[in-house]
Protein backbone atom coordinates (compact mmCIF):
# COMPACT_ATOMS: atom_id res chain seq x y z
CA UNK A 1 0.00 0.00 0.00
CA UNK A 2 1.41 3.36 -1.03
CA UNK A 3 1.35 6.32 1.33
CA UNK A 4 -0.74 9.44 0.98
CA UNK A 5 2.29 11.49 -0.05
CA UNK A 6 3.22 8.95 -2.73
CA UNK A 7 -0.24 9.06 -4.29
CA UNK A 8 -0.40 12.83 -3.89
CA UNK A 9 2.89 13.26 -5.74
CA UNK A 10 1.93 10.77 -8.46
CA UNK A 11 -1.42 12.46 -9.13
CA UNK A 12 -0.23 16.05 -8.85
CA UNK A 13 -1.61 18.23 -11.62
CA UNK A 14 -4.45 15.88 -12.53
CA UNK A 15 -7.95 17.34 -12.51
CA UNK A 16 -10.01 16.06 -9.62
CA UNK A 17 -12.38 14.33 -8.82
CA UNK A 18 -10.69 11.50 -10.73
CA UNK A 19 -10.73 7.72 -10.63
CA UNK A 20 -7.45 5.80 -10.34
CA UNK A 21 -6.39 2.18 -10.69
CA UNK A 22 -3.10 1.15 -9.10
CA UNK A 23 -1.95 -1.53 -11.52
CA UNK A 24 0.60 -2.93 -9.08
CA UNK A 25 -2.16 -3.68 -6.55
CA UNK A 26 -4.44 -4.82 -9.37
CA UNK A 27 -1.85 -7.34 -10.61
CA UNK A 28 -1.38 -8.60 -7.05
CA UNK A 29 -5.14 -9.24 -6.83
CA UNK A 30 -5.16 -11.07 -10.16
CA UNK A 31 -2.32 -13.30 -8.98
CA UNK A 32 -3.95 -13.96 -5.60
CA UNK A 33 -7.30 -14.88 -7.16
CA UNK A 34 -5.63 -17.10 -9.72
CA UNK A 35 -3.63 -18.85 -6.99
CA UNK A 36 -6.75 -19.60 -4.93
CA UNK A 37 -9.07 -20.61 -7.77
CA UNK A 38 -8.44 -24.35 -7.35
CA UNK A 39 -7.24 -24.47 -10.97
CA UNK A 40 -10.76 -23.77 -12.22
CA UNK A 41 -11.53 -21.39 -15.05
CA UNK A 42 -12.42 -17.85 -13.98
CA UNK A 43 -15.20 -15.96 -15.73
CA UNK A 44 -15.10 -12.18 -15.27
CA UNK A 45 -18.17 -10.37 -13.95
CA UNK A 46 -18.36 -7.28 -16.14
CA UNK A 47 -20.61 -5.34 -13.76
CA UNK A 48 -17.68 -5.26 -11.34
CA UNK A 49 -15.19 -3.94 -13.92
CA UNK A 50 -17.13 -1.73 -16.40
CA UNK A 51 -14.18 -0.96 -18.63
CA UNK A 52 -13.61 -2.71 -21.94
CA UNK A 53 -9.85 -2.24 -21.81
CA UNK A 54 -9.54 -3.49 -18.24
CA UNK A 55 -11.49 -6.60 -19.24
CA UNK A 56 -8.96 -7.18 -22.02
CA UNK A 57 -6.07 -6.80 -19.60
CA UNK A 58 -7.49 -9.41 -17.26
CA UNK A 59 -8.24 -11.92 -20.01
CA UNK A 60 -4.71 -11.58 -21.38
CA UNK A 61 -3.14 -12.40 -18.01
CA UNK A 62 -3.31 -16.19 -18.26
CA UNK A 63 -5.43 -19.06 -19.55
CA UNK A 64 -7.42 -19.43 -16.33
CA UNK A 65 -9.32 -16.24 -17.11
CA UNK A 66 -11.82 -17.19 -19.78
CA UNK A 67 -15.12 -15.62 -20.74
CA UNK A 68 -17.37 -12.88 -19.42
CA UNK A 69 -20.53 -12.72 -17.34
CA UNK A 70 -22.49 -9.67 -18.47
CA UNK A 71 -25.43 -7.93 -16.80
CA UNK A 72 -27.33 -6.58 -19.83
CA UNK A 73 -27.95 -8.03 -23.28
CA UNK A 74 -27.17 -4.71 -24.97
CA UNK A 75 -23.84 -4.81 -23.19
CA UNK A 76 -23.24 -8.39 -24.31
CA UNK A 77 -23.95 -7.52 -27.95
CA UNK A 78 -21.63 -4.50 -27.77
CA UNK A 79 -18.81 -6.51 -26.21
CA UNK A 80 -19.23 -9.18 -28.88
CA UNK A 81 -18.88 -6.48 -31.54
CA UNK A 82 -15.66 -5.44 -29.80
CA UNK A 83 -14.26 -8.94 -30.20
CA UNK A 84 -15.07 -10.60 -26.86
CA UNK A 85 -16.15 -14.24 -26.90
CA UNK A 86 -17.75 -16.77 -24.54
CA UNK A 87 -20.25 -14.35 -23.02
CA UNK A 88 -22.73 -15.56 -20.41
CA UNK A 89 -25.65 -13.38 -19.43
CA UNK A 90 -25.70 -13.33 -15.64
CA UNK A 91 -29.40 -12.50 -15.48
CA UNK A 92 -32.54 -13.20 -17.51
CA UNK A 93 -33.75 -10.49 -19.87
CA UNK A 94 -37.14 -9.53 -21.25
CA UNK A 95 -35.88 -6.76 -23.52
CA UNK A 96 -37.84 -7.74 -26.64
CA UNK A 97 -36.14 -5.28 -28.99
CA UNK A 98 -32.64 -6.43 -28.03
CA UNK A 99 -33.67 -10.10 -27.95
CA UNK A 100 -34.89 -9.80 -31.53
CA UNK A 101 -31.52 -8.36 -32.53
CA UNK A 102 -29.71 -11.14 -30.65
CA UNK A 103 -31.91 -13.88 -32.16
CA UNK A 104 -30.70 -12.98 -35.64
CA UNK A 105 -27.16 -13.91 -34.61
CA UNK A 106 -26.91 -15.65 -31.22
CA UNK A 107 -23.23 -16.62 -31.56
CA UNK A 108 -20.95 -16.40 -28.49
CA UNK A 109 -23.73 -15.31 -26.10
CA UNK A 110 -25.56 -17.63 -23.70
CA UNK A 111 -28.82 -16.47 -22.12
CA UNK A 112 -29.84 -17.10 -18.50
CA UNK A 113 -33.20 -18.74 -17.69
CA UNK A 114 -35.08 -20.03 -14.65
CA UNK A 115 -38.77 -19.66 -15.55
CA UNK A 116 -40.98 -21.39 -18.09
CA UNK A 117 -41.92 -17.90 -19.30
CA UNK A 118 -38.29 -17.40 -20.29
CA UNK A 119 -38.32 -20.61 -22.33
CA UNK A 120 -41.58 -19.75 -24.09
CA UNK A 121 -40.38 -16.29 -25.12
CA UNK A 122 -36.94 -17.44 -26.31
CA UNK A 123 -38.36 -20.40 -28.25
CA UNK A 124 -40.82 -18.06 -29.97
CA UNK A 125 -38.08 -15.60 -30.98
CA UNK A 126 -35.68 -18.35 -32.07
CA UNK A 127 -38.41 -19.86 -34.23
CA UNK A 128 -39.20 -16.44 -35.70
CA UNK A 129 -35.58 -15.89 -36.72
CA UNK A 130 -34.83 -19.55 -37.51
CA UNK A 131 -31.95 -19.64 -35.05
CA UNK A 132 -30.82 -21.71 -32.08
CA UNK A 133 -30.07 -20.04 -28.75
CA UNK A 134 -27.71 -21.32 -26.08
CA UNK A 135 -29.15 -21.14 -22.57
CA UNK A 136 -27.92 -21.60 -19.01
CA UNK A 137 -30.18 -22.61 -16.12
CA UNK A 138 -29.87 -20.58 -12.90
CA UNK A 139 -30.69 -22.56 -9.75
CA UNK A 140 -31.40 -21.14 -6.29
CA UNK A 141 -28.70 -21.87 -3.71
CA UNK A 142 -30.11 -19.96 -0.76
CA UNK A 143 -30.42 -21.62 2.64
CA UNK A 144 -33.97 -21.77 3.98
CA UNK A 145 -34.18 -22.00 7.77
CA UNK A 146 -37.36 -21.95 9.89
CA UNK A 147 -37.08 -18.25 10.73
CA UNK A 148 -34.43 -17.08 8.26
CA UNK A 149 -33.70 -17.07 4.56
CA UNK A 150 -29.91 -16.95 4.33
CA UNK A 151 -29.42 -15.88 0.74
CA UNK A 152 -31.03 -13.77 -1.96
CA UNK A 153 -34.17 -13.95 -4.08
CA UNK A 154 -33.02 -14.92 -7.56
CA UNK A 155 -34.03 -18.16 -9.21
CA UNK A 156 -37.31 -19.98 -8.71
CA UNK A 157 -35.58 -23.36 -9.13
CA UNK A 158 -34.95 -24.35 -5.54
CA UNK A 159 -35.70 -28.08 -5.63
CA UNK A 160 -35.00 -31.15 -7.74
CA UNK A 161 -38.74 -31.50 -8.37
CA UNK A 162 -38.95 -27.99 -9.81
CA UNK A 163 -35.84 -28.48 -11.91
CA UNK A 164 -37.18 -31.71 -13.36
CA UNK A 165 -40.46 -30.00 -14.29
CA UNK A 166 -38.48 -27.18 -15.88
CA UNK A 167 -36.44 -29.63 -17.94
CA UNK A 168 -39.65 -31.26 -19.14
CA UNK A 169 -40.78 -27.88 -20.45
CA UNK A 170 -37.39 -27.30 -22.04
CA UNK A 171 -37.84 -30.48 -24.09
CA UNK A 172 -40.72 -28.73 -25.84
CA UNK A 173 -38.31 -26.02 -27.06
CA UNK A 174 -36.17 -27.51 -29.84
CA UNK A 175 -34.49 -24.20 -30.65
CA UNK A 176 -33.05 -23.81 -27.13
CA UNK A 177 -29.73 -25.53 -26.47
CA UNK A 178 -28.89 -26.13 -22.80
CA UNK A 179 -25.14 -25.60 -22.35
CA UNK A 180 -24.68 -24.47 -18.77
CA UNK A 181 -25.80 -24.51 -15.15
CA UNK A 182 -25.25 -21.63 -12.77
CA UNK A 183 -25.79 -21.21 -9.07
CA UNK A 184 -24.73 -18.11 -7.15
CA UNK A 185 -24.13 -18.68 -3.46
CA UNK A 186 -24.72 -15.04 -2.53
CA UNK A 187 -24.94 -15.78 1.18
CA UNK A 188 -21.30 -16.92 1.05
CA UNK A 189 -19.81 -14.77 -1.70
CA UNK A 190 -21.64 -11.57 -0.77
CA UNK A 191 -21.81 -11.57 3.04
CA UNK A 192 -19.02 -10.17 5.22
CA UNK A 193 -17.84 -12.55 7.93
CA UNK A 194 -14.65 -11.16 9.46
CA UNK A 195 -16.21 -10.14 12.76
CA UNK A 196 -19.09 -12.60 13.07
CA UNK A 197 -18.79 -16.17 14.31
CA UNK A 198 -22.51 -16.66 13.62
CA UNK A 199 -22.12 -15.74 9.95
CA UNK A 200 -19.14 -18.08 9.61
CA UNK A 201 -21.20 -20.96 11.04
CA UNK A 202 -24.15 -20.16 8.75
CA UNK A 203 -21.83 -20.06 5.75
CA UNK A 204 -20.39 -23.46 6.61
CA UNK A 205 -23.84 -25.04 7.00
CA UNK A 206 -25.08 -23.35 3.85
CA UNK A 207 -22.19 -24.49 1.69
CA UNK A 208 -22.58 -28.09 2.77
CA UNK A 209 -26.24 -28.06 1.75
CA UNK A 210 -25.86 -26.10 -1.49
CA UNK A 211 -22.94 -28.21 -2.70
CA UNK A 212 -25.08 -31.30 -2.30
CA UNK A 213 -28.01 -29.68 -4.12
CA UNK A 214 -25.83 -28.43 -6.96
CA UNK A 215 -24.37 -31.91 -7.46
CA UNK A 216 -27.89 -33.42 -7.56
CA UNK A 217 -28.92 -30.85 -10.17
CA UNK A 218 -25.93 -31.69 -12.36
CA UNK A 219 -26.69 -35.40 -12.11
CA UNK A 220 -30.37 -34.85 -12.96
CA UNK A 221 -29.53 -32.76 -16.02
CA UNK A 222 -27.05 -35.40 -17.18
CA UNK A 223 -29.59 -38.20 -16.64
CA UNK A 224 -32.13 -36.24 -18.68
CA UNK A 225 -29.79 -36.49 -21.64
CA UNK A 226 -28.17 -33.05 -21.60
CA UNK A 227 -24.44 -32.47 -21.86
CA UNK A 228 -23.32 -29.34 -20.03
CA UNK A 229 -20.36 -27.36 -21.32
CA UNK A 230 -19.87 -25.51 -18.03
CA UNK A 231 -21.09 -25.40 -14.44
CA UNK A 232 -20.66 -21.92 -13.00
CA UNK A 233 -20.56 -20.92 -9.36
CA UNK A 234 -19.20 -18.60 -6.80
CA UNK A 235 -17.89 -15.10 -6.55
CA UNK A 236 -14.75 -13.57 -5.06
CA UNK A 237 -16.13 -14.05 -1.56
CA UNK A 238 -16.66 -17.79 -2.01
CA UNK A 239 -13.51 -18.76 -3.92
CA UNK A 240 -12.35 -21.19 -1.24
CA UNK A 241 -15.71 -22.89 -0.72
CA UNK A 242 -16.87 -23.12 -4.34
CA UNK A 243 -13.43 -24.19 -5.50
CA UNK A 244 -13.76 -27.36 -3.44
CA UNK A 245 -16.76 -28.60 -5.45
CA UNK A 246 -15.66 -31.13 -8.05
CA UNK A 247 -18.69 -30.58 -10.24
CA UNK A 248 -18.03 -26.83 -10.64
CA UNK A 249 -15.97 -26.13 -13.77
CA UNK A 250 -15.66 -22.35 -13.50
CA UNK A 251 -16.09 -19.53 -11.00
CA UNK A 252 -17.14 -15.95 -11.59
CA UNK A 253 -14.92 -13.21 -10.19
CA UNK A 254 -15.07 -9.46 -10.59
CA UNK A 255 -15.08 -7.24 -7.51
CA UNK A 256 -12.01 -8.82 -5.97
CA UNK A 257 -9.85 -7.52 -8.79
CA UNK A 258 -10.49 -3.93 -7.69
CA UNK A 259 -10.76 -4.92 -3.98
CA UNK A 260 -13.41 -2.44 -2.78
CA UNK A 261 -14.09 -1.67 0.87
CA UNK A 262 -16.59 -4.50 1.48
CA UNK A 263 -13.84 -7.05 0.92
CA UNK A 264 -11.88 -5.64 3.86
CA UNK A 265 -14.41 -7.48 6.02
CA UNK A 266 -13.89 -11.02 4.73
CA UNK A 267 -11.84 -13.34 6.89
CA UNK A 268 -10.00 -15.22 4.14
CA UNK A 269 -9.51 -12.59 1.45
CA UNK A 270 -6.04 -11.03 1.26
CA UNK A 271 -6.50 -8.41 -1.42
CA UNK A 272 -4.93 -5.02 -2.09
CA UNK A 273 -7.02 -1.86 -2.55
CA UNK A 274 -6.55 -1.03 -6.23
CA UNK A 275 -9.35 1.31 -7.33
CA UNK A 276 -9.86 4.66 -5.59
CA UNK A 277 -10.93 8.20 -6.36
CA UNK A 278 -9.65 11.66 -5.49
CA UNK A 279 -11.64 14.61 -4.20
CA UNK A 280 -10.30 18.18 -3.95
CA UNK A 281 -10.45 20.14 -0.72
CA UNK A 282 -12.33 23.35 -1.48
CA UNK A 283 -13.27 24.66 1.98
CA UNK A 284 -12.02 24.66 5.58
CA UNK A 285 -14.92 25.60 7.89
CA UNK A 286 -13.00 24.73 11.09
CA UNK A 287 -9.45 23.86 12.07
CA UNK A 288 -9.89 20.12 11.56
CA UNK A 289 -12.89 20.13 9.21
CA UNK A 290 -12.29 20.14 5.45
CA UNK A 291 -14.96 20.20 2.74
CA UNK A 292 -14.33 18.28 -0.49
CA UNK A 293 -16.06 18.75 -3.82
CA UNK A 294 -18.32 15.81 -4.83
CA UNK A 295 -18.01 12.41 -3.24
CA UNK A 296 -21.53 11.13 -2.60
CA UNK A 297 -21.02 7.88 -4.47
CA UNK A 298 -23.31 5.45 -2.67
CA UNK A 299 -23.24 1.70 -3.31
CA UNK A 300 -26.32 -0.39 -4.06
CA UNK A 301 -27.96 -2.91 -1.75
CA UNK A 302 -29.54 -2.57 1.67
CA UNK A 303 -29.09 0.94 3.10
CA UNK A 304 -26.32 0.89 5.69
CA UNK A 305 -23.40 3.05 6.74
CA UNK A 306 -20.76 0.98 4.97
CA UNK A 307 -22.38 1.66 1.57
CA UNK A 308 -21.13 5.24 1.61
CA UNK A 309 -17.71 6.35 0.35
CA UNK A 310 -14.86 5.44 2.71
CA UNK A 311 -12.04 7.90 3.46
CA UNK A 312 -8.80 6.19 2.44
CA UNK A 313 -5.75 8.47 2.48
CA UNK A 314 -4.42 10.29 4.35
CA UNK A 315 -5.03 8.14 7.40
CA UNK A 316 -7.08 9.92 10.03
CA UNK A 317 -9.97 11.12 7.85
CA UNK A 318 -13.57 10.33 8.68
CA UNK A 319 -16.97 11.40 7.41
CA UNK A 320 -19.27 13.49 9.56
CA UNK A 321 -22.13 11.30 10.85
CA UNK A 322 -24.90 13.79 10.02
CA UNK A 323 -23.66 14.67 6.51
CA UNK A 324 -21.79 11.71 5.02
CA UNK A 325 -20.93 11.82 1.31
CA UNK A 326 -22.74 14.66 -0.40
CA UNK A 327 -24.12 15.25 -3.87
CA UNK A 328 -21.69 18.12 -4.53
CA UNK A 329 -19.71 18.41 -1.31
CA UNK A 330 -18.39 16.03 1.32
CA UNK A 331 -17.06 17.35 4.64
CA UNK A 332 -14.43 15.34 6.49
CA UNK A 333 -12.89 15.54 9.92
CA UNK A 334 -9.14 15.06 9.84
CA UNK A 335 -6.97 14.31 12.88
CA UNK A 336 -3.90 12.91 11.14
CA UNK A 337 -0.31 14.03 10.75
CA UNK A 338 -0.40 15.46 7.23
CA UNK A 339 -0.74 19.17 6.55
CA UNK A 340 -3.82 19.62 4.35
CA UNK A 341 -4.58 22.79 2.43
CA UNK A 342 -7.35 24.02 0.18
CA UNK A 343 -6.60 22.65 -3.28
CA UNK A 344 -5.06 19.39 -2.04
CA UNK A 345 -6.52 16.06 -3.11
CA UNK A 346 -7.59 13.39 -0.65
CA UNK A 347 -8.48 9.83 -1.59
CA UNK A 348 -11.56 7.67 -1.04
CA UNK A 349 -12.61 4.10 -1.81
CA UNK A 350 -16.02 2.93 -2.97
CA UNK A 351 -17.90 0.27 -1.02
CA UNK A 352 -18.33 -1.92 -4.09
CA UNK A 353 -16.40 -2.28 -7.33
CA UNK A 354 -17.64 -1.38 -10.80
CA UNK A 355 -20.43 0.94 -9.68
CA UNK A 356 -18.00 3.80 -9.17
CA UNK A 357 -17.15 3.62 -12.88
CA UNK A 358 -20.60 5.01 -13.66
CA UNK A 359 -19.41 8.28 -12.10
CA UNK A 360 -16.28 8.75 -14.22
CA UNK A 361 -15.48 8.76 -17.94
CA UNK A 362 -12.04 7.27 -17.49
CA UNK A 363 -9.76 5.38 -15.14
CA UNK A 364 -6.27 6.83 -14.75
CA UNK A 365 -3.64 4.10 -14.46
CA UNK A 366 -0.78 4.14 -11.97
CA UNK A 367 2.16 1.77 -12.39
CA UNK A 368 5.64 1.71 -10.90
CA UNK A 369 5.02 5.00 -9.15
CA UNK A 370 3.93 7.03 -12.17
CA UNK A 371 0.86 7.71 -14.28
CA UNK A 372 1.13 5.14 -17.08
CA UNK A 373 -2.00 5.90 -19.10
CA UNK A 374 -5.76 5.92 -18.95
CA UNK A 375 -8.68 3.80 -20.16
CA UNK A 376 -12.31 4.59 -20.75
CA UNK A 377 -15.09 3.30 -18.53
CA UNK A 378 -18.39 2.16 -20.02
CA UNK A 379 -19.61 5.69 -19.35
CA UNK A 380 -16.63 7.09 -21.24
CA UNK A 381 -17.58 4.86 -24.18
CA UNK A 382 -21.05 6.42 -24.12
CA UNK A 383 -22.54 3.15 -22.86
CA UNK A 384 -25.04 3.22 -19.99
CA UNK A 385 -26.86 -0.08 -19.57
CA UNK A 386 -28.43 -0.06 -16.12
Amino acid sequence: MKSYQEYKNITEGISTPSLFLDLDAFKNNIAWINKHSSQKKIRIATKSIRSKEILRRILSTNDHFEGLMTFDLREALWLREEGFKNILMGYPTHDIETLNEYAKKPDEITLMVDLVEHLVLLQELAHKHQSVMNICIDIDLSLELPTLRFGVYRSSLNSIKKLKAFLNELKKCPRLNLVGLMGYEAQIAGVMDKNSLGIKILKKISHRKLASFRKECVELIKNEGYRLQFINGGGTGSLFETGKENCVTEMTVGSGLYAPVLFDYYQKLKLSPALFFSLPIVRKPLTNIYTCFGGGYIASGAIEKIKGPTPYLPLGMKLLPFEGGGEVQTPIQYNGNETLNVGDSVFFRHAKAGEICERFDKIILIENGIISGEVKTYRGEGKTFV
